[in-house]
């Protein structure tokens, strides 16, 4: 296919030998198959701000390290280079966030360099090399969803022991290869110390994979895996090896009701973004 504007440097460096073919087009990026040498990879092009449909953004900014405070003051004021700054951290975000995760034993995507807005990546194939399908295309029994949900609920357990939280998990953000699932699109994960919506996040991205997995094994549905992590982390007692029993009670009679109001209106939004999303994929289909 034609070279993109955007990947012709890295084919003029030699980054990149050929662009065979576009991967998808979502929400913050555009994915393209590339060969690099004998190697099979995928460069993530990142879009301008502008032009990206991720919603509150400045949410999922919050707690991110700015260098300097010239970069926080033309970041605030939105001037040309405070605009080129929040587009470096949006991008840096998903690189540390990679290598972080992949250093904690999460399965993500390897990384082969940033340049330009353009990342060069793994691409998460099967053992044919065929592109893996995203969580969402695939159907499993009741054994296997317990098996993958369980295998899940380990990777959130080691990001939330890292210190991050993905901030937009659902079946669109994982692909499943030969060895299972495997997590991508970070560019939005959060400090889940560093931001006030931390928790709601870690909660709707347990929950989304609950709903998932749970189409398949029923008894996943009734469990509260977000609630007990959340507060083994906050407690100071979460660890990479912290058994996890899907259980918990909460210790206040009284309900909080404006809480239980934003779950519903989250669950309500994430539902309607879920069906948006599979309309976009058959109608490009």
């Amino acid at each position: 296919m034609k070279t993109p504007k955007r990947l012709q440097p890295l084919v003029d460096d030699g980054l990149i030998d050929e662009v065979l073919s576009r991967l998808m087009s979502g929400k913050e990026a555009d994915v393209f198959v590339v060969r690099c040498g004998e190697h099979i990879r995928c460069a993530k092009v990142y879009k301008e701000a502008m032009k990206r449909s991720f919603k509150k953004a400045a949410q999922y900014q919050e707690g991110r390290k700015v260098r300097s405070g010239r970069q926080a003051r033309a970041m605030e004021k939105g001037s040309k280079y405070g605009r080129q700054q929040q587009e470096e951290i949006w991008q840096n975000a998903e690189i540390d966030a990679l290598a972080r995760l992949a250093s904690a034993g999460v399965r993500v995507p390897e990384t082969f360099g940033c340049v330009d807005g353009v990342l060069l990546m793994e691409l998460v194939s099967d053992e044919a090399g065929d592109v893996a399908p995203q969580l969402g295309e695939v159907t499993m029994s009741e054994e296997h969803a317990l098996e993958d949900h369980a295998l899940m609920m380990h990777y959130i357990r080691l990001m939330l022991c890292a210190g991050i939280v993905h901030g937009d998990l659902s079946e669109f953000n994982v692909l499943v290869d030969d060895y299972g699932p495997v997590i991508i699109d970070l560019p939005q994960a959060v400090n889940a110390a560093a931001n006030n919506s931390a928790q709601a996040m870690f909660a709707r991205d347990v929950n989304n994979m609950r709903r998932y997995y749970g189409e398949f094994a029923p008894a996943l549905l009734r469990t509260q895996y977000a609630k007990e992590m959340w507060a083994l982390f906050e407690e100071g007692n979460l660890t990479p090896n912290t058994p996890l029993t899907g259980e918990f009670e909460d210790d206040s009679n009284s309900a909080d009701v404006d809480s239980v109001l934003e779950e519903i209106k989250a669950a309500m939004e994430e539902e309607r973004e879920r069906k948006e999303r599979i309309r976009e994929a058959d109608e490009s289909a």
